[in-house]
């Protein structure tokens, strides 16, 4: 699209000043007050605070409709010191943007620029900037903030870079497409003692060492093989000396489900294993579950039409409509509980240096910021063009 094209400068430069400027979950006042002067300045209606430091655009068609929709890209970095060298790098320390919602927020930024110019569709497109995407619930304190009661819509889209997948090609599937991410957390404790006389106390490293690789036979013994599952002790705290026996030794992990059931299998069983190999041990255990984000699960419907959508843009052999789930999880997940719509992944080659999401040497390639937002720009046109059929 000639419009879109028309903003490559303006995008790269709103994405770069981001990049130089992260802030991480529920501080994003520069990012916001940036995005709310923009939305301003083209004559959208601007609603801020939402969820903290969410910001929702208005924008509605010149073509009468009642018919709304919620294009949705998230705002906060990561709390990483960035090791790149280029000139828009990090200028906040142990702040960066490793994860490209600078590029989505452009890309928004992008889409809403262009129709606020030519708004050729009837109805209303809610623009939502959002907060705290990085494992703080940003999407939830937005939905509790009244969301969609203070901003009604039909569906709600989301979208993503993806590095590792070519330049020019989109990936999506319905069903679930990316996965609960919980966090689990257990404490042993025991009676310590000598190193060299560990039968007058109760070894909690022991039973800490039996739990690690017991945990793992839940994914492998507990789940069916064909549900996908993860089950990872990412932490072990304990001890203070070489020659002594702790009292307490504490594990936390992170675990993955792409499915309630086996969501609540993996709750179930690891608590089981805590208890019972401790018993075992002859020392006691406290064991804390925690339900983080569900899993993102895009509407069929709504997937059938991202998929139309996609192809009109880059061509049928570019878009694969069944692709992978990942383990990783997205809080948009929230939005899609309360909202049909549906999450896609855009390709973004190989990244900075190889880099993949989260890594202190990513950034966002600024190549593909024209294809986001004409996929946005596309898909209100599709939805809510005046020639769109009926919902």
């Amino acid at each position: 699209m000639e419009r879109i094209e028309a903003l490559r400068p303006d995008m790269q430069a709103w994405r770069r000043d981001l990049h130089a400027h992260p802030e991480i979950a529920y501080q994003e006042e520069r990012t916001s007050g940036l995005v709310a002067e923009k939305l301003r300045a083209w004559g959208l209606d601007v609603h801020t605070g939402i969820g903290k430091t969410g910001v929702v655009g208005t924008l509605k068609g010149r073509h009468p409709g009642e018919r709304a929709i919620g294009l949705r890209a998230d705002m906060d970095a990561l709390p990483l010191q960035e090791t790149n060298t280029f000139e828009h790098r990090s200028q906040n320390e142990g702040r960066m943007h490793a994860c490209g919602h600078d590029g989505h927020t452009a890309m928004l930024l992008g889409a809403a620029k262009a129709m606020a110019e030519a708004p050729e569709f009837a109805g209303t497109v809610h623009f939502i900037f959002q907060p705290a995407e990085e494992g703080e619930a940003g999407a939830r304190a937005m939905i509790e903030d009244g969301l969609f009661q203070r901003f009604p819509v039909e569906s709600v889209w989301g979208l993503h870079n993806w590095p590792g997948q070519d330049v020019g090609t989109f990936d999506v599937r319905p069903g679930p497409i990316m996965a609960a991410t919980d966090t689990f957390r257990i404490t042993l404790t025991g009676h310590g003692g000598h190193g060299a006389m560990p039968h007058l106390g109760t070894d909690v490293v022991t039973a800490a060492a039996s739990l690690v690789s017991a945990a793992q036979t839940i994914v492998s013994r507990t789940i069916n093989p064909i549900d996908s599952a993860v089950v990872s002790v990412t932490m072990i705290h304990g001890g203070e000396a070489f020659n002594a026996i702790p009292s307490t030794v504490t594990l936390g992990g992170t675990a993955r489900s792409l499915s309630p059931q086996v969501r609540d299998t993996i709750e179930q069983r690891l608590g089981e294993m805590a208890h019972h190999i401790a018993a075992a041990h002859g020392v006691s255990a406290e064991y804390h579950y925690q339900r983080r984000y569900p899993p993102t699960v895009n509407a069929p419907d709504e997937t059938a039409l991202a998929v139309e959508v996609m192809r009109s843009i880059v061509g049928e052999a570019n878009v694969n409509p069944d692709g992978q789930p990942t383990m990783g999880g997205e809080d948009f997940a929230f939005m899609l509980q309360e909202k049909p719509g549906c999450y896609v992944r855009l390709g973004a080659g190989p990244g900075q240096a190889g880099c993949m999401l989260h890594n202190t040497g990513y950034d966002f390639n600024d190549d593909i910021l024209t294809l986001g937002a004409t996929y946005w720009v596309r898909l209100v046109q599709r939805l809510l063009g005046p020639d769109a059929p009926p919902a």
